[in-house]
């Protein structure tokens, strides 16, 4: 039986049982290996040129064009010198995901590992928009007023939507929301996405409002839903994501929200935990929210099932440090060990601003139209920037715990010498302290320069000015990585 905090972290530094993190990238969980003894990470991408202590890449093999993460987790579980790596840590083992599917789940049993997340089938369900709508009304957390429906026409969704404007926003069940939000005001808007919303069985129709996100992570526990702090979301910003309405990072500041906001947001999550719970979901999982600037309401925006792009600024925050990550969280219950816990406790410590440190990440994909042969490409660790500008690599470093002030920041770096860049590829993932936004919500001045400069730091000649490779490496990073 496990009493408090620090019989948790205790029983996780001896802990005995071999886990992984099976991914594309280690970035989701950076830092976990440091709280968790035998925690391996097994990826696709090298992020640290063989530099990482606990990250495991096999060599490449043949294999079909990937379509989704779940694809390179199950080549990774089929690949030879994986499943020699785990056969020689031992028996017993236990895997964490970002995505799954049922073949995952198979795999994973034939290699005698748990898969430490509900089902997949559970997961789906959960991370479909129309149903985690219904999901939230039944936990008492509100939603922008909207229509769940099949849509077969323009004149269907206005009869369907009399009551929601004439300005909508249409979501699909799945998908990345960059991709899969359409904003519609016009019939010419309808006939840009027609196909895709009438081959939904149902889709989400909503009023638009005028919003602004943020996301906030949470840990169903046996003993009550523990929650993170609320996140602003840095969306759609032009130098960032070509996709309008598409992530690209966060921060942590505690000012960007008002203490009603704050505690509406945390009851919410609560809530929206607990409704989980009653399903048999327990774990991590995400909601993102949007304020309506107008009303000043708080509504949901959508709800993941896991782990996410955010989780390395949950799990590596002051409180977390304090505490412990709200990962650890998520391994006690599969842990197989009893333990008590003051949910509301490390709920109210965990909302105190005093414990929020300021931090910020920004997701750099490439936005040109182009496609593009990478010749050389920044190194992931601790870079520095000049009065200038200008940057400087300091140190290799496998996540932010050395960054101590504004002029220094983490780069992961996902795309590599040797890879293709193109048209919304993911390049890399930037961690500082301090504000990323101005007050108004736009990008700060610091924030542009360190797109700036991580950008130079990548050398590429066009795709035309070579001969192509017969398996084209523009497969990985066509779809949501993180």
């Amino acid at each position: 039986m496990l009493h408090g905090l620090s019989d948790v972290r205790r029983f996780f530094h001896r802990n005995e049982t071999p886990i992984y993190f099976i991914s594309a990238t280690n970035f989701n969980l950076l830092g976990i290996d440091e709280w968790v003894r035998n925690f391996r990470f097994i990826n696709y991408i090298d992020c640290f040129d063989h530099q990482h202590p606990a990250v495991f890449v096999p060599s490449e093999m043949p294999h079909r064009p990937f379509a989704g993460i779940e694809d390179i987790n199950n080549y990774l579980l089929e690949h030879k010198e994986v499943i020699d790596f785990i056969e020689r840590r031992g028996p017993g083992g236990k895997a964490v995901f970002l995505f799954f599917d049922e073949h995952t789940e198979q795999l994973c049993a034939d290699l005698g590992l748990e898969v430490c997340f509900p089902s997949a089938a559970l997961r789906r369900k959960v991370d479909d928009k129309v149903e985690a709508t219904r999901i939230a009304k039944r936990a008492g957390v509100p939603s922008v007023p909207n229509v769940l429906a099949k849509v077969d026409s323009y004149a269907k969704l206005r009869k369907l939507s009399r009551r929601l404007g004439e300005d909508l926003v249409v979501q699909t069940s799945f998908g990345d929301s960059g991709h899969t939000t359409f904003f519609i005001s016009t019939e010419a808007d309808w006939e840009r996405h027609a196909d895709e919303i009438i081959r939904e069985p149902k889709v989400k129709i909503m009023k638009r409002i005028r919003c602004r996100g943020s996301a906030q992570e949470a840990c169903v526990t046996r003993h009550g839903t523990i929650v993170g702090p609320l996140m602003t979301e840095l969306i759609g910003f032009k130098e960032l994501t070509p996709y309008r309405g598409g992530w690209c990072g966060n921060e942590v500041y505690a000012d960007a929200f008002t203490r009603r906001i704050r505690n509406q947001a945390r009851k919410y999550t609560f809530q929206f935990g607990q409704a989980l719970r009653r399903l048999g979901y327990r774990g991590y999982f995400e909601i993102d929210y949007l304020t309506d600037l107008d009303s000043g309401k708080l509504y949901l925006g959508e709800v993941n099932p896991r782990i996410t792009g955010a989780s390395s600024m949950t799990n590596l925050a002051t409180f977390a440090h304090a505490d412990a990550p709200l990962f650890l969280f998520h391994l006690l219950e599969w842990s197989g060990v009893d333990f008590d816990l003051d949910v509301a406790a490390i709920n109210d410590r965990w909302s105190d601003p005093a414990n929020i440190d300021s931090w910020g990440q920004l997701v750099i994909k490439h936005v040109p139209d182009t496609v593009e042969l990478i010749t050389s490409a920044p190194k992931s660790g601790v870079w520095r920037m000049r009065p200038d500008g200008r940057l400087d690599y300091v140190r290799m470093q496998t996540h932010r715990r050395t960054v101590e002030d504004e002029s220094l920041a983490f780069f992961l770096r996902i795309a590599r010498e040797g890879d293709y860049r193109y048209h919304g590829s993911d390049l890399g993932i930037l961690v500082t302290p301090g504000r990323l936004m101005t007050d108004d919500f736009d990008l700060n001045d610091r924030a542009r320069m360190w797109i700036r400069g991580i950008l130079e730091q990548y050398r590429a000649r066009p795709a035309e000015s070579f001969e192509a490779p017969s398996e084209p490496a523009v497969e990985v990073g066509s779809f949501k990585l993180m």
